[in-house]
């Protein structure tokens, strides 16, 4: 086996050290969602399957905000932009989004809490967030999120302290799923 020279040595230091570098950045996006997840960090919400078992006397208020993305041609916004729960009980939300264009669109929301302590705590049931959505031209729908803020809030050094939760979205416009590209481009072929 031969030893390698100072520049060969070099460049394979170099190679590596961009492999290993890649390597980290690609795996920093799956990582850091998990973190977030798991953490509620940067107001990350919980996803659970139930509603929580126990409830509690103590209210909080939760506040919804929606806005869009630039370049989103949608119309967005909560139904209702603050309601008092109890604590472990389970909330319903709407909010009313609405194409005012002459194509179909599809959009994806992005969500955080604030405060982020309250990140943690925060579980979401069931959420429009969860799928992307795509409205036809001229249509408006309702969106449900139904959620609810664990008891467990109460006990927490940081989190016992909030008093007032805001749930927000933002939506983004993305590509139109292959069944609804294919209709967009028949329709687009037959008006021409």
């Amino acid at each position: 086996m031969s030893k390698l020279t100072g520049p060969q040595k070099t460049v394979t230091q170099t190679v590596s050290l961009v492999v290993v570098m890649g390597a980290l950045a690609w795996a920093s996006v799956p990582f850091y969602d998990w973190f977030c997840r798991v953490t509620g960090f940067g107001g990350t919400t919980g996803i659970s399957t139930v509603a929580s078992d126990e409830i509690l006397e103590q209210t909080i208020k939760v506040r919804f905000d929606g806005s869009l993305n630039s370049g989103m041609r949608w119309d967005f916004k909560p139904e209702v932009r603050e309601m008092e729960i109890r604590i472990g009980e389970t909330g319903l939300a709407f909010y009313e989004a609405h194409n005012p264009t002459d194509k179909p669109i599809a959009g994806q929301a992005s969500y955080n809490v604030t405060p982020y302590q309250a990140g943690y705590f925060f579980n979401k049931i069931d959420c429009f967030c969860f799928e992307e959505q795509v409205l036809q031209p001229g249509e408006t729908v309702m969106m449900p999120v139904s959620f609810y803020v664990d008891p467990e809030i109460v006990a927490d050094r940081d989190a016992k302290y909030v008093h007032t939760i805001t749930l927000s979205y933002t939506f983004y416009e993305i590509d139109l799923p292959e069944g609804y590209a294919a209709l967009e481009q028949t329709s687009d072929t037959n008006l021409n």
